[in-house]
């Protein structure tokens, strides 16, 4: 059934504060891995050492008691990135680069590939230059010559923001610790986590054991002494070069139905990015407090995909129908249809909180009209678009479309 949605009744959740006492990190053994084989759904889960959270029974659902780690006297630190080319995760490097430069740190931005791609003609390679103006520098190479695209310079700190399985990152892990940096930083993704019926996920969560991020999480573990992982979900933000909030207003300014599967009451977690970079920052300045450490890079709320679409329609300041849909029914791939994953998928940012003293300041209405701004100013809002599955769900629905 398709529903008329009002744009000011969108749902966003947020975690409650707990007095409950902070987690304990347990160091395992290095090379052991805590295998769940007790039921069939866990048959291929993995807690990973040597970072494993626990909690007292009561406390996994609560946020625990926050303290506050501040920065001594803003050592400078000579950051590398080993940035993406592609995906949703480039823009993280080029926050992280930005907000570094801006605490007067030292920022070399390592791009995988050649300078001359077609890719770098994309946000958020095109506005390298706010990099360079900013006194950082720009290289581009391959992850297994770090060296060579660096030309030999030194580090204190590597973040790898690109590889999502071993072969890709060991070379940098590697060529790292040889070079003598000092503390090495990884973006995972949140995706790794096990489905579960106690949503949000939390650090310390049960992971999918064949996840090649797990793998590349447990071998800088094994290769470094001071390392943080940071595992993000989806984010917005200028200088995305992946569909999030567009997807959204591309239907909504043409006033065509938001098709959303299933209920649209699935909790997902959308931050800005400007978190992701603030969080990272933090780990960088605070490397003691940081190390061993596991942080969801997320925003401390939740929103319902319905929610998602109320509040993209309110920054645009139209109207929105949603129309709810069932992937088999229709005989579609909802991850081909639809840019969320159909199902709770929420993560917490309580290690952030407790450990860092991190603080979000991700606000999606107010967000996403910044971002709609935006997006009718690069003109999207006109450019023509085929829908063709959007196209497929409704007919076999027999919702009609505005001509």
């Amino acid at each position: 059934m398709a529903t008329l949605a009002s744009a000011s009744s969108s749902l966003l959740f947020s975690s409650l504060p707990s007095k409950l006492p902070p987690p304990t990190l347990h160091l395992l053994p290095r090379s052991s891995l805590s295998l769940f084989s007790n039921s069939a759904s866990l048959s291929s889960s993995v807690s990973i050492s040597p970072y494993l959270f626990s909690h007292p029974a009561s406390s996994r659902r609560s946020s625990v008691s926050s303290f506050s780690v501040r920065a001594s006297a803003a050592e400078e630190r000579k950051v590398l990135i080993v940035n993406t080319n592609s995906g949703g995760h480039a823009v993280i490097g080029f926050y992280f680069a930005k907000e570094l430069l801006g605490s007067g740190h030292a920022v070399t931005i390592m791009t995988v590939g050649d300078e001359s791609s077609d890719k770098m003609k994309k946000p958020p390679f095109n506005r390298f230059s706010e990099i360079v103006s900013g006194g950082g520098k720009t290289v581009w190479g391959e992850p297994a010559d770090v060296g060579k695209a660096v030309e030999g310079a030194t580090f204190d700190v590597v973040l790898d923001n690109n590889g999502k399985d071993l072969n890709t990152v060991r070379p940098v892990v590697d060529w790292a610790k040889s070079s003598g940096v000092k503390q090495f930083l990884y973006i995972s993704s949140a995706g790794i986590y096990k489905p579960t019926d106690e949503p949000p996920h939390v650090e310390g969560d049960v992971v999918k054991a064949d996840a090649g991020h797990v793998g590349v999480e447990k071998y800088i573990a094994e290769i470094f002494s001071n390392w943080a992982i940071f595992r993000p979900q989806y984010m917005i933000g200028s200088g995305n070069n992946k569909d999030c909030e567009e997807w959204f207003f591309d239907r909504i300014v043409r006033k065509r139905p938001v098709p959303i599967p299933g209920s649209g009451m699935q909790l997902t977690n959308i931050a800005h990015v400007r978190d992701l970079s603030s969080m990272l920052t933090l780990a960088v300045e605070n490397p003691g407090a940081a190390s061993n450490n596991i942080f969801n890079c997320v925003s401390d709320r939740a929103v319902t995909l319905d929610g998602m679409a109320k509040l993209c329609a309110q920054a645009a300041g139209l109207p929105v129908e949603i129309v709810h849909y069932d992937p088999k029914a229709v005989g579609i791939d909802a991850k081909k249809a639809f840019p969320f994953r159909n199902m709770h998928f929420y993560s917490e940012p309580r290690a952030a909180k407790d450990i860092l003293g991190w603080r979000g300041t991700t606000n999606l209405p107010e967000d996403l009209k910044e971002r709609f701004d935006e997006y009718v100013k690069i003109g999207r809002d006109k450019k023509p678009m085929q829908f063709e599955i959007d196209d497929k769900i409704l007919e076999s629905l027999k919702v009609p479309v505005a001509v």
